[in-house]
């Protein structure tokens, strides 16, 4: 039997498995940073194709093939030619996406819940290539490697802060309704422990004013939260505990980017905007 945790996680493999990631991630982004964006295009590319097959399951006819292909175009495109090729690539899958569903049962049968499946399926595509896209962006700028190390440890923290805190000390639900075991003490210890994490790495790591760091860290602790939340949300909708199998002790690999998407947006906004 598996062993479990009041937060219902297999501990020891989630523990042994994001420690073996995460060591990976800071050795890639230390010494061959441009490897990252192969990595997390990966990533982003197994993430679709997790959310396009649980909505299929669902009998939301997402058009995997020109989603997957055009969120990695989205994705890589961010690196020769910036935000305009993120905003390209975006709008011309969004185009491509719907022509293929509207013409997938071919040219003599109307398709059916061709709204709702469009919809999701744009929604899919900011939700994963497109947030993921700004990982990529905050890597092109100065010291970029180090911003991305920067947010990444600050989530981290947001998670074990929330984790150890809403094991040791949650009374008080968050939001029930969406994802039970999510307390307001866990909410707590992710501010306490992203904060300090972002006072230290901003100083340390990135040579600048440690306030920065709590707007950071504040600022991550809230989407990182509202990412997290969103997904819990999706699964609740979609029937499912995962996304995937992919990970022992995590589920799969977008069970593990809900709270890193959004946050690498807003990590892009706040570094470019304040450094």
């Amino acid at each position: 039997m598996p062993s479990g945790s009041r937060a219902g996680r297999n501990l020891p493999a989630a523990l042994a498995v994001g420690f073996g990631l995460g060591l990976s991630l800071i050795v890639i982004l230390l010494f061959v940073p441009k490897v990252f964006i192969g990595v997390a295009a990966v990533s982003v590319g197994v993430a679709t194709w997790e959310v396009a097959k649980r909505l299929r399951e669902a009998d939301v006819l997402v058009p995997r093939i020109p989603l997957i292909l055009g969120g990695q175009a989205v994705f890589w495109l961010g690196w020769p030619y910036g935000a305009s090729g993120v905003a390209g690539a975006f709008a011309a899958t969004t185009l491509i996406c719907m022509v293929w569903r509207l013409f997938d049962h071919g040219l003599h049968t109307a398709p059916r819940n061709f709204l709702r499946d469009t919809a999701i399926t744009v929604f899919t595509l900011a939700w994963i290539p497109l947030l993921a896209s700004f990982a990529t962006l905050l890597l092109l700028e100065p010291n970029g490697n180090l911003r991305v190390l920067t947010f990444m440890i600050l989530v981290v923290c947001s998670d074990v802060g929330g984790y150890v805190a809403g094991v040791l000390f949650g009374r008080h639900p968050m939001v029930p309704s969406i994802s039970p075991k999510k307390s307001w003490e866990g909410f707590c210890g992710s501010l306490v422990f992203s904060v300090i994490g972002g006072l230290l790495t901003v100083t340390l790591l990135l040579e600048a004013n440690s306030m920065i760091g709590v707007v950071l860290g504040v600022g991550l602790v809230i989407v990182a939260t509202c990412g997290d939340l969103i997904e819990s949300q999706i699964k609740r909708e979609l029937g499912i505990k995962d996304m995937g199998t992919l990970l022992p002790g995590h589920g799969g690999i977008m069970d593990r980017l809900d709270s890193m998407l959004p946050s690498a947006f807003v990590s892009w906004l706040v570094l470019s905007t304040l450094l």
